[in-house]
């Protein structure tokens, strides 16, 4: 007895913790298990150990599973019954945390939707004036101004990202030589512009979604600036604003329209140009491909020549 007693000591003195790697010396009154079927120095650890090392790998999913890093025997957590306080608790924290994604989106697109809402009816009593929009929103139909609000900011924006410049330029272009005043109007635009490749992005442009949104978006309020400065004589602010409107939109595209031109004649010539000196440069190595092989196969005849000479030299000294 005193024997096996005498064997037992050793063993159970020699227990170390494979996680804090501390023995029964350093902490007398901690609780030692084994959690698998590890053999050795590291069939041993700590309960609070093992405990804090799961809590680590399940980063705060319970239902995560956890392994030894031995011998990769899956960890049986077992967790104590929860009182119907807590279950009710918990149950309540896992519905809210799968909800709060489609609260969220539906926060935004709600916050999105009023945001248009009050910038259409803003922009409507700017165009058509304080009190008669009022007027005409009182009016109207509510489902009418549901859908009809929000839509003014949303056409705004994608009449603002149409690149129609691109398709009056090319009607401009074709029917400008029959209709001569329009090269009055556009001086320039009638000449005909050298094709060059197609850029391997046709959507590319310089001006930024930032500016895009922000142009179609300040429009109507400068649109009603000016139409107060330009045109104050008309006593309809609705008829103001589409006069403003009008003139803004057909200056401003103008000279976009005549830009675009100038800036297409500008890259074909300089196309053309690259065009011309690689041309030339192939054209120059070509010639001295040409005159060089020339020299050689000259070199070689004047060589041979030689040669024929001084043989029959020779075989007519020997004779």
């Amino acid at each position: 007895m005193s024997e096996q007693t005498g064997l037992a000591l050793p063993q159970t003195m020699d227990r170390s913790c494979w996680v804090c790697f501390a023995t029964d010396e350093d902490d007398r009154t901690a609780e030692w298990v084994r959690p698998c079927r590890c053999r050795g120095s590291t069939k041993w650890v700590h309960q609070t150990c093992l405990q804090r090392w799961v809590d680590e790998k399940q980063r705060g999913n319970s239902t995560a599973r956890v392994a030894c890093p031995q011998c990769n025997a899956e960890y049986l957590i077992v967790f104590p019954k929860l009182g119907p306080v807590v279950y009710v608790l918990d149950l309540a924290d896992r519905l809210i945390s799968k909800a709060c994604p489609f609260a969220a989106a539906g926060i935004m697109v709600g916050s999105i939707y009023w945001t248009a809402v009050t910038y259409g009816a803003v922009t409507v009593m700017q165009v058509v004036g304080h009190k008669e929009g009022l007027d005409v929103m009182e009016r109207a139909d509510p489902l009418f101004l549901l859908i009809g609000l929000p839509t003014i900011p949303v056409m705004l924006i994608l009449g603002k990202m149409i690149r129609w410049e691109d398709y009056v330029l090319r009607l401009w272009r074709k029917y400008s030589n029959k209709l001569q005043i329009l090269n009055s109007i556009f001086p320039g635009i009638g000449c005909p512009v050298p094709r060059i490749p197609a850029e391997a992005n046709p959507l590319a442009d310089h001006v930024s979604a930032t500016r895009i949104l922000c142009g179609a978006l300040v429009f109507p309020t400068i649109a009603t600036i000016v139409g107060k400065l330009m045109f104050s004589s008309v006593n309809s602010n609705l008829q103001r604003t589409i006069l403003s409107q009008t003139n803004m939109i057909f200056f401003i595209r103008k000279e976009k329209i005549i830009s675009m031109h100038k800036d297409e004649m500008h890259n074909s010539s300089h196309y053309y140009r690259e065009q011309q000196q690689m041309l030339y440069r192939s054209t120059k190595n070509f010639h001295y491909s040409v005159t060089e092989r020339h020299h050689k196969s000259f070199s070689w005849q004047i060589l041979y020549g030689d040669i024929w000479i001084l043989k029959h030299t020779f075989l007519s000294n020997e004779n």
